[in-house]
């Protein structure tokens, strides 16, 4: 009997815990479902809400701005309506006033009439006093019309009296350039004079050195002259030099009249390799401060600082861009330029 019962046990499997378990993971999913549906479902709602909204709003929007521009065209066409109504009940009056009169003298000669007589009297004057109404008011607006049209008379002479003014102005002003450039010519000419009379007192004071030439409107000087390779402290060589170039410049600045700006622009160069000192970290330090050493050295003689101008080039604006010492030579230079500030 107990192994009847264990075969009975064994077939008879139990499958309530499975289905019981499927059935709760179907019921989630289907929750999780409808959770995210409604989600996405209010999202959406509060989306198409906000752009209605919008929508209406620019709709008010557009509603106000034609309204608006009813407004206008109402306003401008109010008057030439009223022009025409006044015209139109005067001339209605008019014709109704000439029906009363031929009325009352047809019923002039009618001795039982009298009566109709007088009340059509007192119609033709209160039209007449209606016509007079229209007539004052076609008045008024005749007197706005004009003093409107003296108004326009008065802002076109004003306009063209301006476009005159305007064009001689101009005519003026054209007039004006032409003499400044004239004036500006004639200095740069004498600026010219005085630099080529200077260069050339310079060239008889300086000798004809082969470290000192003229290039073009500059004076150059090889740094040689004036400094040790690497140093912005003048020699006593140069010194000597800057004396002489000194007294040439203290003598110019009492020739050129004192209504010529210029100045003595002091502009130094070095070669193309670089260089990297305690005292210079780059080219454009050593040829800055050499130009400073000069320009402090003159103004310690006597130059006026405001006649000076000190600029350092570094390697960029070379004479020679050959890789050769001579070319380093002749890039390693003070240049001076006699020009206008």
């Amino acid at each position: 009997m107990a192994l009847a019962r264990s075969r009975r046990s064994e077939s008879g499997l139990n499958y309530w815990p499975g289905f019981v378990d499927a059935l709760s993971t179907l019921v989630l999913s289907i929750v999780f479902l409808l959770t995210v549906f409604l989600v996405v479902q209010f999202f959406l709602s509060q989306e198409v809400t906000g752009k209605d909204k919008a929508l209406e709003q620019l709709t008010a929007k557009i509603a106000q701005l034609n309204d608006l521009l009813s407004l206008e065209k109402l306003a401008k066409l109010n008057l030439d309506d009223q022009v025409s109504q006044l015209r139109a009940g005067l001339a209605s009056a008019e014709g109704e006033r000439d029906r009363i009169k031929g009325l009352y003298d047809g019923l002039a000669g009618a001795g039982d009439a009298q009566g109709r007589a007088n009340e059509l009297n007192k119609a033709l004057d209160s039209e007449k006093q209606v016509t007079s109404r229209a007539l004052a008011q076609i008045e008024v607006l005749n007197q706005q019309i004009s003093a409107l049209r003296r108004q326009l008379a008065a802002l076109e002479e004003a306009l063209e009296a301006s476009e005159k003014r305007d064009k001689e102005s101009q005519g003026r002003i054209a007039d004006l350039g032409q003499r400044l450039n004239v004036a500006l010519a004639q200095r740069v000419q004498e600026l010219s004079r005085y630099r080529s009379e200077f260069f050339g007192r310079l060239r008889a004071i300086l000798g004809n050195r082969p470290d000192i030439r003229i290039v073009g409107d500059r004076f150059v000087f090889q740094s040689e002259v004036f400094f040790d390779t690497g140093q912005a402290a003048l020699l006593p060589e140069g010194r000597a030099e800057l004396d002489k170039l000194a007294a040439a410049l203290t003598e110019l600045d009492r020739q050129i009249p004192s209504e010529i700006a210029w100045v003595l622009r002091v502009d130094g160069h070095t070669d193309v390799r670089p260089i990297n000192s305690p005292l210079f970290k780059s080219n454009w330090d050593l040829s800055a401060a050499r130009a400073i050493s000069v320009v402090q050295y003159l103004v310690s003689l006597g130059v006026p600082a405001q006649r000076l101008v000190a600029a350092g080039f570094a390697e960029f604006q070379p004479l020679d861009t050959a890789p050769t010492e001579e070319a380093y030579k002749r890039n390693r230079r003070i240049e001076l330029k006699l020009t206008e500030r």
